[in-house]
């Protein structure tokens, strides 16, 4: 455990933000879920800083040691923050500067930068809303969808369209029950048992949005206890360290 420790606080981390698709009010969460994975060395945020729609990220900047890169909207309607944080990432990655990468957007815009970023063997991991395009969520390691990280009163009262609330409807709705099962599959050893770890693994792998906070759960061994007709969990003490462990009951 201390070793996993110590590796995720000597990996080097890039969050670059997305100005014009992201909520200031979430920025500490934003950097809590960031920071599970490695120390945050650059932390940039991407916008014109001219325009009304950014005001409300100057009060978290100086607080949360972010820096704010200005690019000008060239053209009435046109965002060109995509370009200037792709040219940055670009240039992050090629000078081996980090380890890994957050992008905080929910723009399919950043679909390939995430997959050029991942094809070079470095980790990257996306924050955006649920609507965010199933490419762009794939094309990441991982991807954190903002509404799990959203006070649950905050999340029920905000108010959205009704194409939009239709779409995270739908999302809510989702079964994880067919990602366990597979994840199962693939992380089941000889004598019938699943490492937890392992099988949160291959979750990752099968579905990199995967949390169980979508479900209504925030850790993964509650939200295999909610299926305990289906699943059953043994606790084993190794070294000192509780391991869980999945048994499929059928």
């Amino acid at each position: 455990m201390v070793d996993t420790l110590l590796e995720s606080e000597t990996k080097k981390i890039a969050l670059l933000i997305d100005g014009d698709n992201a909520q200031p009010m979430l920025i500490g969460k934003i950097l809590t879920e960031t920071s599970k994975y490695g120390k945050l060395t650059i932390r940039r945020i991407y916008g014109d800083w001219t325009t009304a729609n950014m005001q409300g990220w100057k009060d978290t900047l100086n607080a949360a040691a972010i820096q704010p890169i200005q690019q000008f909207r060239y053209t009435v309607g046109k965002n060109a923050t995509d370009s200037a944080m792709i040219i940055d990432a670009m240039d992050i990655l090629h000078g081996k500067l980090v380890d890994g990468f957050c992008i905080v957007s929910s723009d399919s815009d950043y679909t390939r930068l995430a997959t050029r970023i991942r094809e070079s063997g470095i980790f990257v991991m996306g924050i955006g809303r649920q609507l965010t395009p199933k490419a762009f969520v794939n094309g990441c390691n991982v991807f954190i969808y903002t509404e799990n990280l959203l006070p649950k009163e905050t999340s029920r009262g905000k108010k959205t369209s009704k194409k939009t609330s239709a779409k995270e409807e739908k999302s809510r709705k989702l079964d994880p029950l067919p990602l366990l099962k597979g994840a199962f599959e693939m992380a089941i050893q000889e004598d019938g048992w699943a490492n937890l770890a392992t099988m949160g693994f291959y979750l990752h792998q099968l579905d990199p949005g995967f949390d169980p906070r979508t479900y209504g759960f925030k850790q993964l061994s509650q939200l295999i206890k909610s299926y305990a007709k289906l699943f059953e969990l043994r606790f084993q003490d190794e070294s000192g360290t509780t391991t869980m462990y999945v048994r499929n009951k059928e």
